[in-house]
């Protein structure tokens, strides 16, 4: 492995008696013998401020991902290329766009010839393992190229009592066993072999929660039901009821008033539509209320915190925390009540980013906030950097272990998304979109709708359109230009289509296929 630190020592002692270069292979020898490990946890649906530490839900207590933070880096602003899980999945392993992986949506199946990060590393020596939720197209618990170890379950799997592949094997488990406890302590189990084997390893450890069924462990039921929401503040926007538009002068663009023309009145249709959809707060998931989802939405994320803590503890006990990198992430964000809507898709703030934590006290000083713009297609990048390895070519992403580093590095000016329309989940259309530290703008596809853009900094909360501002079309059409760039630079100009050859569950598509 490469020499990424030389000890202050090791140079007032090479000054001292050895040449510089017999110093440097020293170091490097030194850093050799120090085996090189990698943890990945992912998590299903958690939003980007769903941690005790960014304070927005006050009763909501993630003591591990806080600790994460406290002795690691916060990677504040991690965004991902598609919200939606198996998109999301098949860029986090390939570090590609959507459109070039062609994973477009939950049932879309694996192309022939994709390569699995995890793949380089089994050639490069270190010993792989997956535990938890594929979710990607091929989708049958089988195991997937990449990993010497599988632990997988077919779907979106079962909180209790799952049926899990093993290595080609499937076994049922019974007792009233929790899928995020069994999963973890396998996946400590495969690290303590190879601690025992003295081989370097990756472990990927994919959780089940916190997708719907929302279904805590025993120990964490009914311990947030009688606490208050947090209502967030573009709750009621889009507002309903009948407005009267105001007079516009066209050369200003200004209401006779003196009101601006844009804001609410601006808010797309579909927007307004989907509130009152299964993917909305007016008839969330066919009539479930919303508010009791969300409480058991975040009572289901305390396992997941609760893993996090025994991988770290492990990692501890075992001597190996030092150099074993440890980043957890979301595979997507989740609305809870923004814009009236619940569910991801959207290219709004709730939906697309994500948390992401990583630790590693050898490489990361505790307590780092990294402000940076963050992508899923930078995990791959970054993990096979740690380990010595260059990126594959065809990966977009980049490596941020110079940001956890604190090493100064040209970087990511803005990011860009993609989202292609579901047969399965109509109400979201396909839509694009560039956002930068300052500005949002959002372009929709083959829907007769308006599109959107926000100023961040002075509307965080993207509840004011800014679209038709006159003093804002010079910044919108730049980046309506930088869209086009990316996707023709990217071979992205043409929409993915998949077969959907069955009815929709919904009265309004039955029959139409």
């Amino acid at each position: 492995m490469k020499a990424k630190y030389i000890h202050p020592l090791l140079l007032s002692i090479g000054f001292a008696g050895n040449s510089f270069a017999e110093v440097a292979d020293a170091a490097q020898k030194n850093e050799k013998e120090k085996p090189l490990n990698v943890v990945f946890i992912l998590s299903d649906d958690h939003r980007y401020d769903y941690m005790g530490f960014m304070n927005t839900v006050p009763w909501l207590e993630t003591p591990h991902m806080d600790r994460m933070a406290r002795e690691g880096a916060h990677i504040k602003n991690a965004f991902v290329t598609t919200s939606l899980s198996s998109p999301s999945r098949a860029s986090i392993l390939t570090g590609m766009y959507s459109h070039a992986h062609k994973v477009v949506d939950n049932s879309a199946p694996l192309p022939r010839g994709l390569t699995f990060f995890p793949e380089y590393l089994q050639k490069a020596g270190y010993k792989t393992a997956f535990f938890g939720k594929w979710h990607m197209g091929n989708d049958s618990g089988d195991p997937q190229p990449g990993f010497h170890h599988w632990e997988g379950f077919k779907g979106q799997g079962e909180y209790y009592n799952p049926r899990i592949n093993t290595n080609g094997e499937w076994v049922q488990y019974q007792d009233s066993t929790y899928v995020t406890d069994l999963l973890t302590e396998h996946a400590i189990d495969f690290m303590k072999k190879q601690k025992a084997n003295n081989e370097q390893f990756f472990v990927y450890l994919s959780h089940k929660g916190v997708h719907d069924n929302f279904s805590p462990a025993k120990r964490h039921k009914g311990i947030y039901q009688d606490k208050d929401l947090v209502i967030p503040p573009s709750y009621h926007t889009p507002e309903y009821g009948i407005k009267q538009l105001p007079t516009i002068d066209p050369s200003t663009g200004k209401a006779a008033s003196g009101k601006d023309y844009y804001g609410e009145a601006m808010m797309p249709d579909w927007v307004k539509n989907q509130r009152e959809s299964w993917h909305g707060v007016d008839y969330s998931y066919h009539g479930r209320p919303w508010e009791v989802q969300v409480r058991n939405y975040c009572e289901t994320l305390r396992s997941v915190d609760e893993s996090i803590g025994s991988v770290l503890d492990y990692l501890k006990e075992a001597g190996l925390d030092e150099n074993t990198l440890v980043i957890y992430m979301g595979d997507n964000g989740f609305a809870w009540g923004e814009h009236g809507l619940i569910d991801k898709r959207q290219f709004y703030e709730e939906s697309v980013r994500v948390p992401m934590l990583a630790r590693c006290p050898g490489l990361i000083k505790g307590g780092l906030v990294v402000e940076n713009m963050v992508q899923n297609v930078d995990i791959a990048p970054t993990i096979m950097d740690y380990l010595g390895l260059e990126k594959a070519k065809q990966m977009v992403g980049y490596t941020f272990i110079p940001l956890l580093k604190e090493e100064n590095t040209d970087w990511r000016e803005r990011i860009f998304y993609e989202y292609y329309w579901e047969h399965e989940f109509p109400q979201t259309p396909t839509m694009h979109g560039v956002r930068t530290d300052r500005y949002k703008y959002i372009r929709y596809h083959g829907v007769w709708d308006t599109n959107e853009f926000y100023d961040l900094q002075e509307d965080p909360d993207e509840m004011k359109n800014l679209i038709a501002s006159p003093e804002h079309q010079e910044i919108i059409k730049g980046l309506n230009h930088d869209l086009y760039n990316w996707l023709e630079e990217t071979d992205g100009m043409n929409i993915p289509l998949k077969r959907t050859e069955w009815p929709h569950t919904d009265h309004r598509n039955r029959g139409n296929y």
